[in-house]
């Protein structure tokens, strides 16, 4: 069974029958490609409250090939290409799409040296996707991936202390907007009727193992990860600097336990904050320190970065979540387990002897 099957598979287009239906858009990406394998994994999935419903199909939207295992999956379908092609060919969502998990996305350091790429990638393929989940006449669950860039230090007026779920955003960035304005449009389509929208904000996600991508945030995995492997890294923001993360299992849980929220549970249909860790840039090397010892913090590069200190400055790192809390979600305690639970799910990447 290889790719050839997944990626032409014109008669799911059609209409799927049987148990739950399922798109991730994104869907190869390490996030998607993640919360596949742990919707597979589960089986089922209860959505809105519904009882839960075995796992018929995962359909993976991206432009990317989906990684072997889930290749291997005869549940998976690969819908390869441009994202806002695939729908206005009809081809996405297919019929029968129970729930969509909305993480497609070009990322914030992209949006920022390429404004058309943003508004093509984040903005159109939202409006397009929601449009096409509208006309599907069947109200699906359509989780939207945001992000904690929609807060950002207004200039003349900085954000406040605390960032809460109902705090107004001030995105600094076009990623940012875009993500805000996607926001928006999944709550007047949940207003409306035509799908039943949760977006949740994700925190900054660390450690992610592979390569380093265009987030201005990706240097976040970076000074753990390349140290790991053996390999310099750069830290392009003070060790003062205060984030807002969380591990990569943590905001599966959340993107999840959004879908599975009933209406009440989840409340106004507008952006919820998932949980995050408070921590400094500095903190996290010490971590790092603690695992790895002084061989991977003496490959850490210290060397400002103007472009990516002036972005990371406009995010809040004191970021409330009393909705996600209220759902049960919890976030990471400490990052240094954390860092071990990246180095227990790669042990491919590990070069430096551990502690």
């Amino acid at each position: 069974m290889g790719l050839n099957r997944l990626a032409h598979r014109s008669e799911w287009g059609a209409g799927i029958l049987g148990g739950m239906n399922i798109l991730i858009t994104g869907g190869c990406g390490f996030l998607g490609a993640r919360l596949a394998r742990t919707l597979l994994s589960q089986g089922s999935l209860s959505i809105a409250g519904a009882p839960a419903q075995a796992i018929e199909s995962i359909t993976l939207a991206d432009r990317a090939p989906p990684p072997a295992d889930l290749a291997a999956d005869q549940r998976v379908r690969f819908a390869g290409g441009d994202l806002n092609e695939q729908i206005a060919a009809g081809s996405l969502p297919a019929k029968g799409t129970d729930a969509v998990f909305h993480l497609a996305a070009a990322v914030s350091g992209e949006c920022e040296a390429d404004f058309d790429l943003g508004m093509h990638s984040n903005l159109d393929a939202t409006r397009a996707l929601l449009d096409a989940c509208r006309a599907l006449g069947t109200k699906p669950t359509f989780v939207f991936a945001s992000s904690l860039a929609v807060f950002g230090n207004l200039p003349g007026q900085p954000l406040p202390e605390l960032i809460e779920d109902f705090t107004l955003p001030t995105p600094q960035s076009s990623y940012g907007i875009q993500k805000f304005i996607g926001e928006q449009l999944v709550a007047d389509f949940t207003r409306k009727g035509f799908v039943r929208g949760r977006s949740v904000r994700l925190m900054t996600v660390s450690v992610r193992p592979g390569k380093p991508n265009g987030a201005a945030s990706s240097f976040l995995s970076g000074m753990i990860r390349e140290p790991l492997a053996g390999q310099s890294a750069a830290c392009p923001v003070p060790p003062e600097t205060l984030v807002a993360l969380s591990s990569p299992a943590r905001t599966i849980d959340g993107i999840i336990r959004a879908a599975r929220a009933t209406d009440t549970e989840w409340g106004p249909p507008t952006g919820v904050n998932l949980p995050s860790l408070r921590i400094t840039v500095g903190e996290m090397a010490q971590a790092l320190e603690r695992v790895a010892g002084k061989a991977a913090t003496e490959l850490l590069d210290w060397t400002p970065d103007p472009a990516i200190l002036r972005l990371v400055k406009t995010w809040p790192g004191n970021v409330a979540s009393a909705r996600a809390r209220a759902l049960g979600l919890q976030a990471d305690t400490e990052f240094e387990s954390v860092v071990r639970d990246y180095v227990r799910e790669n042990p491919g990447a590990i070069k430096l002897p551990l502690r």
